[in-house]
């Protein structure tokens, strides 16, 4: 009978941990407010225009046209920091 009761006292207590630690673990996981984002200035020449725009694997490509030859323009779509320019030939 004794043992009985031990069994039962360790199994309430791990039910209660377990409980607390999923709970945690859930609180954790939940996203805080997103971070507010400064407006995206490129440094491109006067006369640039966006002529497309595609997004694809974490990058964005942005077609630009005017200000100088065609170009492609790549930002990564987190951060929207330029990680990349592809230059187009006439």
């Amino acid at each position: 009978m004794q043992a009985l009761k031990i069994a039962t006292i360790v199994m309430g207590v791990m039910i209660i941990a377990g409980t607390t630690l999923l709970g945690v673990l859930i609180v954790r996981r939940i996203p805080g407010p997103p971070a507010p984002s400064a407006p995206l200035v490129l440094d491109e020449p006067p006369g640039t225009r966006i002529a497309g725009l595609a997004a694809t694997d974490g990058r964005l490509a942005l077609a630009l046209q005017g200000g100088g030859p065609d170009r492609v323009l790549l930002l990564d779509a987190r951060s929207l920091r330029v990680v990349g320019h592809l230059g187009l030939a006439h």
